[in-house]
This record gives structure tokens, sequence and C-alpha cells, in this order.
């Protein structure tokens, strides 16, 4: 069963934080089967960053690489990474 990664930030800005988030450097996203980058309408520095994988596992593990490298640590105004699964019924 999939399960996702979702993580909100406030970037502060949103075009500064944008090419960093791309490099990904922890390699979080490596296993990632889908990646969406969604901005609050009324303040594009807000983010929401919704990650899929294949297993539990798998986005434990992101997570794990995420957190280890400090990456959220410079925003003081986040909520996550968190590793969710989709209630079907």
């Amino acid at each position: 069963m999939s399960a996702f990664i979702i993580t909100r930030i406030q970037t502060g800005d949103y075009d500064t934080w944008r090419p960093m988030f791309d490099r990904d450097r922890p390699g979080a996203r490596e296993k990632a089967k889908t990646q969406r980058v969604f901005r609050a309408a009324d303040d594009p520095n807000h983010v929401f960053v919704f990650l899929e994988f294949d297993s539990v596992g798998d986005a434990n593990e992101a997570k794990g690489r995420l957190v280890e490298s400090g990456v959220l640590d410079r925003f003081e105004d986040k909520h996550g990474p968190n590793v969710v699964q989709e209630v079907t019924s």
C-alpha cells in the first residue's frame, strides 16, 4: 500500500527555496513515485510538499534522511514531514 509524506513550510522566499528543494541534497525523494508542490493562494511563500512512495518503509526512510540532513531546521514555521496513508473506507 502506498504511503505519503506531507510537509508544510513557510519558505519566506519561494524563489530562493525552490532551487534548493529541486537539488534534494538529502536524497529524500530518491524513491518517490510522485512529487507535488502546492503554494497557498494567498501567500506564495507558504508551500505544501506531497510525496508518494510504494511503502511505509520507503516513506519512513525518506523522512529519516530529511530529518537527519537538517534542511528543515532553517524554517521556523513548518509542520512535518508527516508519513501518512490514505483512508479508503
